[in-house]
């Protein structure tokens, strides 16, 4: 059974990032033409993927979750410590390494910006239900507010050249992100069906388990439809000091802080299970974006992303095997 969802989950994994990366290198040797430009197509995967199918498979899980204890209330700021402590390992490293300014920029993204909505939330489904799902939404509450607060300002300020930008309207935009609003209004609307005591209709069962591997198709395939390959070796002490931070220090570090806020005896330690997948991610894709608008390394953050990613056939068997001892 073990085997059989890390084959499951890996294999998803794959076929998305190669299906997008297959419909990119088709379209740039002019073997097939798609109706609309790639760029549009890649985005209207992700617009389709996080307005629609997460929402509802987020509704359909919270509904369900029967977890009821106020510990949880820490859960999204266990997620947030996650990410401040992999960005400040990240300039840690960045120190030790003497890195430059712009590759300093770009590994703190890659050490703090983690794939929590797509792979996370595709490994907690596989690993551990619907339930496990559900606390998915919960962690990554901070996520974005983080980004855009915290991550994209500190990235900027290594790059020295980038334009000058009010951090307050960076958080004001926020208001009007619809992909934020729908995602909040989803966990809002499942745990208002969740307290009201009303059944959930059979059929969110068998939707669920489509549209949680459906959707991480589509946002893998975006991002296949985006991803260059670059040299990872001339950047190999870079990534392997990232996936030090990524797979061994952030992990050990979170977990230890969620086992001390008591998620161990929730639920037959199912939030710590989560803590312990989520906070044990690659490198999201998001963290090309900073470099990409900034003017940092790109071909290092790349080459952490691809790294890092790579890495989860190795990941992926540790983490079910350690969730399968709790």
């Amino acid at each position: 059974m073990g085997m059989s969802k890390f084959i499951y989950s890996f294999g998803i994994i794959i076929f998305g990032l190669a299906l997008g990366y297959l419909v990119q290198t088709l379209v740039n040797r002019s073997l097939i033409k798609l109706p609309i430009p790639i760029d549009d197509l890649r985005k209207r995967l992700q617009k389709l993927a996080l307005l629609f199918l997460n929402p509802v498979a987020i509704v359909g899980a919270i509904w369900l979750v029967s977890i009821k204890s106020a510990g949880l209330i820490a859960l999204p700021f266990v997620g947030l410590f996650a990410l401040l402590t992999g960005g400040a390992l990240a300039l840690g490293a960045a120190r030790m390494l003497k890195m430059a300014p712009k590759k300093t920029g770009a590994i703190f993204g890659c050490g703090s910006f983690t794939n929590i909505g797509a792979v996370g939330a595709l490994i907690c489904f596989v690993f551990l239900g619907e339930m496990g799902f559900a606390l998915v939404a919960i962690y990554k509450l901070f996520e974005e507010l983080f980004y855009y607060s915290i991550g994209f300002p500190i990235a900027k300020y290594y790059s020295r050249t980038a334009p000058e930008e009010r951090i307050f309207d960076r958080i004001k935009s926020l208001t009007g992100d619809p992909f934020i609003i729908v995602a909040l209004s989803a966990i809002v609307l499942g745990g208002i069906l969740n307290i009201s005591g009303v059944p959930r209709p059979g059929f969110f069962k068998p939707v669920i388990s489509v549209f949680v591997p459906l959707a991480t198709i589509m946002l893998l395939s975006s991002i296949g439809l985006a991803m260059k390959f670059r040299r990872v070796r001339d950047y190999l002490p870079e990534c392997v000091s990232v996936s030090v931070i990524k797979f061994a220090l952030v992990p050990v570090l979170t977990t230890s802080l969620a086992y001390l806020l008591g998620f161990s005896r929730i639920e037959g330690g199912l939030p710590l299970k989560v803590v312990i997948i989520l906070s044990s991610m690659p490198v999201a894709f998001n963290a090309l974006i900073p470099p990409s608008i900034y003017g940092l390394d790109l071909d290092l953050a790349n080459s952490c992303w691809f790294f890092t990613t790579a890495l989860l056939v190795v990941v992926l068997p540790a983490l079910l095997f350690i969730i399968n001892q709790i």
